[in-house]
């Protein structure tokens, strides 16, 4: 007579629940429970969760690899991602749910990261500006020093999660702060030899208060990141150059 596999431990979602869209709705804490499987994530588990109990739940998925960024959350007081995190992390088996703060919220866990990086994509011009004008199709790509080449994909690694910016106190007080998000992607033009801005140029962008002078240096970036980014580095790195841009 073949053994029944042993019944995994009941799990105790508290998950935050509003949707801004629907007349009359109110932000409230709803609680589910669901039985683990072994090497279940929290994504694995709100799939479960809208598929068996409740199909209006939503939340923000697209690889689940934590690749795309879009399952951020706040997950038991931190921001990460749910595709990363196992739900045996959580000895107790509870487990609460909130959607990242410091963005437009969709509903109930999914919030719109899109525009704020959109936004602060165009407040930054975060693409790269050609040293010449003189585009010919035909000419071959000028190659790239190895090294500088890996200081840019280190940076390039960022997935726009936005667990930086819910993790920043700064943002949190003041919504024009840029975050380590825009302070990381204007560094990788900075280092990029290809950029034809000048350090003033950048320094009128980030070399105020909004910018790398309003950092507290909590490090709830670097502590936060899921991809592990050098986030205080590079904010470090350009606070040295807009203090040089300042007094030369």
């Amino acid at each position: 007579m073949s053994q029944q596999a042993p019944k995994g431990r009941m799990l105790t979602f508290n998950i935050f629940r509003y949707d801004p869209q629907e007349p009359g709705d109110k932000p409230k804490m709803v609680k589910y429970q669901l039985e683990e499987t072994p090497g279940m994530t929290v994504f694995i588990a709100l799939n479960r969760l809208r598929e068996e109990q409740d199909t209006s739940l939503q939340f923000d998925f697209v690889c689940r690899a934590g690749i795309c960024g879009s399952c951020a959350m706040v997950i038991n007081g931190f921001p990460t991602l749910a595709c990363r995190t196992l739900t045996s992390k959580y000895p107790k088996g509870d487990i609460m749910l909130m959607p990242l703060p410091g963005f437009e919220l969709i509903g109930d866990l999914s919030v719109n990261t899109g525009k704020f990086m959109r936004e602060l994509a165009e407040r930054l011009k975060l693409w790269l500006h050609p040293i010449s004008d003189d585009m010919d199709v035909h000419r071959l790509e000028a190659p790239m020093d190895p090294a500088e080449a890996a200081k840019l994909y280190e940076l390039e690694r960022c997935v726009e999660c936005g667990v930086c910016v819910s993790a920043c106190a700064t943002a949190q007080m003041r919504d024009t702060f840029v975050g380590a998000v825009g302070m990381m992607k204007l560094a990788r033009f900075e280092l990029d030899s290809r950029d034809g801005r000048e350090l003033e140029d950048f320094y009128h962008v980030i070399g105020n208060q909004d910018g790398v002078f309003g950092c507290m240096t909590l490090l709830g970036c670097q502590d936060n990141c899921p991809k592990d980014l050098p986030h205080m580095q590079q904010i470090a790195y350009l606070r040295r150059k807009m203090a040089v841009t300042l007094i030369s």
